[in-house]
């Protein structure tokens, strides 16, 4: 199976301390023993990083990147979106209406549909009941 997670279940998955730890984990787990293959947008790596270096108590640049490297990368995917894909996107969130900062999440849709995943795992239940993916990628509220 092929799973993307988007940045709301990478972050509290690869922070232990995190109040959603214990239901993003598995997801990770799952993909580090190989039961699962997980995809992640490119621009997640960056939301991420933003994130994970912003959280209390600091963690050093250094120390996130390590997180992210051992928690994701060395078994993930990354799904790269080029400029077609971008126009496709806002393409998608004018035609529904969509504002603001659901474009970065309509960016986790385009790349779970480009990846052929068979799942999109977050947290971000409101949003993305708004645009979820094209079948057979299904949406999974973690």
């Amino acid at each position: 199976m092929r799973v993307l997670a988007d940045t709301s279940v990478l972050v509290p998955g690869l922070i232990e301390a995190h109040p959603h730890h214990g239901r993003a984990a598995p997801t990770l787990d799952r993909a580090a023993s190989g039961e699962i293959d997980l995809v992640v947008a490119a621009h997640a790596l960056a939301e991420t990083y933003a994130t994970l270096t912003a959280l209390r108590p600091r963690l050093t640049p250094t120390a996130v990147l390590r997180l992210i490297e051992e928690g994701a990368l060395q078994f993930a995917e990354v799904v790269p979106l080029g400029a077609d894909d971008y126009r496709a996107v806002l393409d998608r969130m004018a035609a529904l209406d969509l504002l603001s900062g659901a474009v970065y999440d309509g960016l986790h849709v385009r790349a779970a549909e480009k990846a052929g995943a068979d799942e999109l795992r977050t947290f971000n239940d409101r949003d993305f009941r708004r645009m979820p993916p094209e079948a057979p990628c299904r949406l999974v509220v973690v």
